[in-house]
């Protein structure tokens, strides 16, 4: 989440009015995360999250994402509903951006995620995986392998601003990755969150209240979706992997639905895909940061330190999985 565009208050107010929440009492923005602008909206009636979707999110992938947490929240699965004006539409405009506003999700987000919380998290992802099963809508991810090298050539010339030896590593790695990544068909497919960082998981006491912000979901591979929670929930702030950790989440995991031999063996391949797709998204927001935006880009070298782990092991045993 994050603030890209500013919006003035009669603009907000005439779009509240369109739908039965009652009229605005306060309205502030999000600053974390990277993709969208969200503001944290009180109403009348309640608390809410306004997001307006900014340039990099294609409009036509919205009915996807409106109809995917629709689909999820009726299986079970904690996650914001879309609030749908009185028209019906579940998407308006905003300050020259579509947008829309969803349900407030109750809890917080952890800092500094425990093997328990790893665990409640290995379940949640398994259990949403198997309610996508029937979501009929498609989405292909756009940011899946054939997209790193054209991501990659946007920042390669500044890279070494960062890091002197990462553009020698970017590019052996991405050789590495397009000529083993799994074709489609190759591994379990379906709708996964693509994007299951700490902050996206919402915690009240001692269980997991939901999930937030699909606004990377799509169609890959499941075992993909586990591979960038590996990267995201399992490492520690020295940035060494929690084999502890990574057991809880993976036990978790298979408790709700078991990974195939074919998963398991391509495991470290896609925690290093993983990894370098966050190295390079990352990389370019850090170069390109807009001017005047509430938000603070965060540093693509944790993601090159988790991409020379996963070079460095023999099999998804480093992780904490049980042997077959």
């Amino acid at each position: 989440m994050a603030v890209y565009t500013e919006v003035s208050d009669e603009d907000l107010d005439r779009f509240v009015a369109l739908y039965d929440i009652g009229r605005v009492r306060s309205c502030k923005g999000i600053a974390e995360g990277v993709e969208n602008s969200n503001y944290l909206l009180q109403t009348e009636a309640g608390r809410y999250i306004l997001t307006l979707y900014e340039k990099r999110v294609d409009p036509n992938d919205l009915p996807f994402f409106i109809g995917l947490m629709d689909h999820l929240a009726s299986r079970g699965l904690g996650c914001p509903l879309p609030v749908r004006a009185r028209s019906g539409a579940a998407l308006g405009e905003l300050a020259g951006r579509p947008a829309a506003i969803v349900t407030f999700l109750d809890g917080q987000w952890v800092r500094r995620p425990t093997a328990r919380h790893c665990g409640l998290l290995g379940e949640a992802l398994a259990r949403m995986h198997l309610a996508g099963r029937d979501f009929a809508v498609r989405r292909p991810n756009a940011l899946s392998m054939p997209s790193w090298r054209p991501l990659w050539e946007r920042s390669r010339a500044r890279a070494h601003e960062v890091a002197p030896e990462l553009s020698a590593d970017v590019e052996d790695e991405l050789k590495v990755l397009e000529a083993s990544w799994p074709r489609e068909g190759a591994l379990p497919w379906g709708v996964i969150h693509a994007d299951l960082f700490p902050d996206n998981v919402f915690f009240l006491g001692d269980r997991l209240s939901g999930l937030i912000d699909f606004y990377f979901a799509c169609d890959d591979m499941l075992a993909y979706d586990v591979a960038v929670c590996l990267n995201s929930w399992c490492f520690e702030p020295d940035l060494s992997f929690d084999f502890t950790k990574g057991r809880a989440f993976l036990a978790a995991y298979e408790s709700v639905r078991r990974l195939e031999p074919a998963e398991v063996e391509a495991l470290p391949l896609l925690a290093s895909g993983s990894a370098l797709r966050f190295l390079l998204t990352r990389l370019y927001d850090w170069l390109n940061v807009p001017p005047g935006a509430l938000v603070k880009p965060k540093d693509p070298l944790e993601y090159h330190r988790k991409l020379r782990f996963h070079r460095s092991i023999s099999g998804a045993a480093a992780y904490g999985l049980d042997p077959r």
